[in-house]
């Protein structure tokens, strides 16, 4: 788990690093310490390259509370983790120059691989903020009787609904599916079930409600398409007639 960091810092032999022995760990902290991190001066690492005196896990102790370290010395590869971290950190901070000019080659090098994919979709060359656009989709709202809103986006969604609902191939072919013949529905003359006190919060609590009940009656629509295809399956199951048996 620790090979990525140790190459990375150049480390001399990342391969054969191990976590469960403790020569193998001391070795290490004295690397990055006289190599990488170097926050003791030269002549106040002599406590820490003494690996096998008995006192060292007393000066490692010492040496992880003057790093700050967040970890106890006892969770090791959480304390060998944040020093490897802390060394990589200090290494770009000396070279940021140069790891960086390394990135953005990479980048490159990246993006001049990766296939040009070609849009042929005008589409998704309009500026859609653009005074043109707007002016566009609020003239197709006043052809279609579409009532402007200040948003041209939510204009264009509104043309969007409209154009799906009334204007497709099957709303075209069949109109009396899709448009309601007939006296339309007093909205604003229906009862709220509740009064707020102003006229124009009733009314807009009616609309609400509506818009509400149509959204259930959508949902209810999908239920029935659901179960229907699910009965569909169920009721016609495909048997293997040469697994049957008569008899005993």
């Amino acid at each position: 788990m620790f090979k990525r960091k140790l190459k990375a810092l150049l480390h001399p032999d990342p391969d054969h690093f191990n976590i469960k022995d403790d020569q193998s760990i001391r070795q290490l902290v004295v690397w990055l310490e006289d190599h990488k991190i170097r926050h003791y001066k030269i002549e106040d690492r002599t406590a820490l390259k003494q690996t096998k005196d008995e006192k060292w896990p007393n000066v490692f102790k010492k040496y992880l509370n003057d790093l700050k370290c967040p970890h106890p010395p006892q969770a090791l590869h959480s304390v060998t983790d944040w020093l490897l971290g802390l060394a990589v950190q200090l290494e770009y901070g000396e070279n940021v120059e140069k790891y960086s000019a390394q990135k953005a080659a990479h980048v490159a090098s990246q993006r001049s691989a990766a296939p040009q994919v070609v849009n042929t979709n005008p589409l998704d060359a309009l500026d859609f903020s653009c005074p043109e656009f707007r002016d566009g989709v609020n003239k197709l709202a006043e052809i279609l009787n579409i009532q402007a809103h200040p948003d041209h986006l939510v204009t264009l969604k509104a043309v969007s609904h409209l154009v799906k609902t009334r204007l497709s191939q099957e709303a075209l072919a069949s109109p009396g599916e899709v448009i309601h013949q007939g006296k339309a529905y007093p909205i604003f003359d229906a009862d709220l079930g509740f009064e707020m006190g102003d006229k124009r919060l009733n009314d807009a609590g009616k609309v609400l409600r509506l818009l509400y009940i149509q959204d259930l009656r959508k949902l209810q629509t999908s239920i029935n398409e659901c179960i229907v295809a699910t009965q569909t399956i169920t009721a016609n199951p495909k048997t293997d007639s040469r697994l049957g048996k008569v008899g005993r």
